[in-house]
């Protein structure tokens, strides 16, 4: 038998197999497998269903008891931070509120850019109470129940007075009163100071770190290594897995995430403020920290707190080229101030080596000694010094000029 007409033989029996399979009758109904049982989020998590006048939704709490610590930060030193500790690095808005009135916020949403489309799926609050440090979170299973779960976290906001945030001034707090508008409900965040971390972290470890993100500072200031966290971005695409499978415990790495940022965030508010409130307390690892407090003293103003601390960073050491700008900020400050003599040897040594404001350094000297001092000799030296490094049309006229006044005929009539 030919492969062909093997083939036929083998397909011909295959239709006689179904010819008699119809001839008994029609085909049974299969049984339908039943389908697993949707696991509710307190089976995995310690919380419960919420009911609410508009709906329900669901909340969890998590406690972070007082003997604990949160790398270098101990929890129990929460509640001793000072009322006052605030008031400086919020420009004087924050003044004598307990930290039991301090309430430190965090969202996970369905978007990173914002805007009427993204939803903020689980809201995380954190608190200092006597027992310890706890956070909130207030959770949509659906989107239909964002409405119940805007409302709790209204009423729940009404028991403190300041709001702390990080980047929650460009974010979060947008983010949630666009979302409270699109439920029709009053945004809570008129009656809170916004205090945003971000801001005070940056100037402090700005100049030291490549990256002022709350995980990396958790890990270079608290010195806490976190294990099994989920990367910020994969966040709304877990969570629009769970709404298409219900698998609560794909959540869980969200639940953790949350909560650890804002803890992080409440341990990091007993560090950066206080380098603001009290710089000769604050505990500077870095030469870098002092500099970027001192611009801050700067921009307020505050020309001799500045001063001091640009000194500090400067014996504690700095890289060369964050010493050169630091130096060229404390000759500038001391002139700003009317002493320019004290300016005089902070430019001879940015004068002295090759560095990015040695020509600005120059050119500072040569004026100082033409209008302070009359040595035009020495004025001609530093003017032909900054020229050499900079070949400017004003460095050649008063090049010019300081020729002309130490000339041979100038010299007579003087």
């Amino acid at each position: 038998m030919s492969d062909f007409q093997e083939q036929l033989a083998h397909l011909r029996r295959r239709i006689a197999k179904i010819d008699r399979k119809y001839a008994e009758g029609k085909p049974r109904r299969a049984v339908a497998t039943p389908q697993p049982v949707i696991p509710a989020p307190e089976e995995w998590l310690a919380g419960q269903e919420i009911e609410t006048g508009h709906g329900r939704h669901f909340e969890t709490e998590k406690l972070y008891e007082r003997h604990r610590r949160h790398g270098s930060i101990g929890i129990a030193d929460l509640e001793d931070l000072s009322a006052d500790l605030l008031a400086s690095i919020s420009g004087g808005a924050i003044q004598g509120v307990p930290p039991a009135r301090w309430c430190f916020l965090d969202t996970e949403t369905t978007g990173l850019a914002g805007g009427s489309g993204t939803y903020a799926f689980l809201v995380g609050v954190g608190r200092i109470t006597p027992e310890g440090f706890r956070v909130r979170q207030f959770f949509m299973r659906d989107f239909g129940e964002e409405t119940s779960q805007l409302s709790a976290l209204r009423e729940h906001l009404k028991d403190f007075d300041v709001l702390i945030t990080y980047n929650g001034r460009t974010y979060d707090q947008p983010l949630l009163e666009t979302r409270f508008r699109m439920v029709r409900q009053r945004p809570p965040f008129g009656s809170l100071e916004h205090l945003d971390l971000l801001f005070g972290a940056r100037r402090l470890w700005n100049l030291r770190f490549d990256s002022c993100r709350l995980v990396d500072l958790e890990n270079q200031i608290l010195g806490v290594e976190r294990q099994g966290d989920l990367p910020g971005e994969l966040i709304p695409y877990v969570y629009f897995e769970y709404l298409r499978t219900h698998e609560i415990f794909r959540l869980l790495p969200i639940f953790h995430h949350n909560a650890m940022d804002i803890l992080t965030l409440a341990c990091l508010t007993a560090i950066v403020p206080r380098a603001f409130h009290a710089p000769d307390q604050a505990e500077f690892a870095h030469g870098a920290e002092m500099v970027g407090l001192a611009r801050w003293w700067r921009q307020a103003e505050q020309h001799e707190n500045a001063l001091a601390l640009f000194r500090q960073a400067v014996d504690r050491g700095l890289p060369d080229e964050l010493l050169f700008r630091t130096l060229w900020d404390m000759a500038a400050l001391e002139k700003k101030l009317g002493r320019e003599h004290a300016a005089l040897p902070v430019l001879t040594d940015l004068a002295a080596s090759p560095n990015p404001w040695r020509a600005a350094a120059l050119i500072e000297l040569a004026k100082y000694y033409e209008h302070r001092e009359r040595n035009y000799a020495m004025a001609l030296e530093m003017t032909r010094s900054a020229l050499g490094l900079e070949p400017t049309e004003p460095l050649r006229r008063r090049l010019a000029r300081l020729e002309k006044r130490i000339s041979p005929k100038s010299a007579k009539l003087l």
